[in-house]
């Protein structure tokens, strides 16, 4: 059986202005706690409406779940609830679409074999370093030394020109990158530019987890405002009227106070995570789901990528530069550049086809696959038609918890689909 997790869900809360107006909320039903769910629960019996109080935003972004933004993704909660309807200990599921690793993590949290794909650099990045299972006082010195050393190296300086004389000392290069040096203060990149220098030239074992940091001090480092984080449009240089503080603010110029803050916040959150790992294997794999062939697993729990919404190497533009890693958007499945025409929508419903007819081929017989997407376009019963699968039930889930400028609610719906005999002889193609 799958290991139960503490009851962190509170009973009759207040509803906010927000949850008031919204149907679903009204007869006040108590939603669904995760480590409540067997096999025996019954799909009819699941409310996943969790509202700000029953799910906060520090419970939907627990332990390594944080280790750095990601725009577009589902909750760990979520993922725990048919982890353990549809799983058992040792099985093994897979995420085609792993983005940031919640299919991943939560698995081994619950004892659960997974292996993840993603075309994207960044993400597969992301996710071996959020599921690596690390020696936590090796991971300490590590993310300790870099830090200590970066500190020597960029603020103690009292001037300009001493930082360069130490970066000509140890060889520190410079960056002819436009994006680089448009959308960082000097200073900042200065910084930036050492501590990425440490990592590859320090010998430390963690490199991958110290590239996280970099990254996610990267995003904050960033000349844009305090409240458009996700996909500024053009860099910040001078005071703003911030919408987020209802202040005038003033765009970052440093970087060193951002790795400082997330180096203690990461090591936190794998020491976190660390105490509720299990032995269960994690294996991420950096290819085109398309044409993977994927081992045997026992079912498939996955959020596919929106349709011309989300240009999910963009809002990472920032880590591709710095880290030199190769951008593939061209190869994505649904590209934000292809936009949401007729033409793209039905291609997208073809790619995703092919990929969930490639799981159903590596699963036996009675397997599942739990697909969460938000479908306004009502692409998804083709895509089930194309693979064959048996319609076993939709879920509709109402999301209203998204903060700040990006504050619209929005529906999404859970799709629970099983591998029958006949699936693969009935399907339709998916080559087109």
């Amino acid at each position: 059986m799958l290991k139960p997790t503490i009851n962190l869900f509170e009973s009759n809360v207040p509803f906010t202005n927000e949850e008031k107006r919204v149907p679903v909320y009204s007869d006040q039903e108590a939603p669904t706690i995760p480590s409540t769910v067997t096999q025996d629960t019954p799909l009819e019996s699941l409310n996943l409406n969790w509202r700000e109080k029953d799910l906060p935003e520090k419970e939907r972004t627990k332990h390594v779940h944080r280790l750095h933004p990601y725009l577009g993704k589902f909750i760990p909660q979520l993922v725990e609830i048919f982890l353990r309807k549809y799983f058992q200990a040792n099985q093994t599921v897979l995420d085609p679409f792993c983005g940031c690793g919640t299919t991943l993590v939560q698995a081994n949290e619950l004892g659960v074999n997974s292996i993840g794909y993603d075309i994207s650099a960044f993400n597969v990045l992301l996710s071996r370093a959020k599921a690596r299972k690390y020696d936590i006082g090796r991971a300490r010195n590590e993310i300790s030394d870099a830090l200590d050393k970066l500190r020597r190296l960029t603020q103690t300086r009292t001037q300009l020109g001493l930082w360069q004389e130490r970066a000509a000392e140890l060889n520190v290069p410079e960056t002819d990158n436009e994006y680089l040096q448009e959308w960082y203060d000097p200073k900042a990149l200065d910084e930036l530019l050492a501590y990425r220098y440490l990592i590859q030239n320090e010998g430390y074992v963690y490199h991958d987890l110290l590239k996280i940091i970099l990254s996610r001090s990267a995003r904050s480092a960033r000349l844009t405002t305090h409240y458009d984080l996700d996909f500024p449009k053009r860099p910040q240089t001078e005071p703003y009227w911030c919408y987020k503080h209802s202040r005038t603010c003033s765009p970052t110029k440093e970087a060193f106070k951002f790795i400082n803050r997330y180096s203690l916040d990461t090591l936190r959150r794998i020491e976190e995570f660390a105490a509720l790992r299990t032995g269960a294997r994690v294996e991420v794999r950096h290819a085109d789901s398309r044409r993977a062939n994927f081992p045997p697993i026992h079912g498939v729990i996955t959020s596919p990528p929106y349709v011309g919404l989300i240009d999910y190497h963009d809002q990472h533009a920032y880590a591709y530069h710095l880290l030199g890693l190769k951008d593939r958007r061209p190869a994505e499945i649904g590209p934000a550049v292809n936009g949401s025409s007729h033409v793209a929508k039905r291609q997208y419903q073809l790619d995703i086809a092919k990929v969930f007819r490639r799981a159903v081929e590596a699963m036996a017989e009675g397997g599942w696959l739990i697909v969460v997407a938000r479908d306004s376009a009502n692409m998804y019963p083709g895509i089930a038609s194309l693979c064959g699968v048996e319609v076993v039930a939709v879920l509709d889930r109402h999301v209203n918890r998204r903060t700040g400028r990006r504050s619209s609610e929005f529906c999404e719906s859970i799709f629970i689909w099983r591998k029958v005999r006949c699936s693969l002889e009935n399907a339709g193609t998916a080559n087109g």
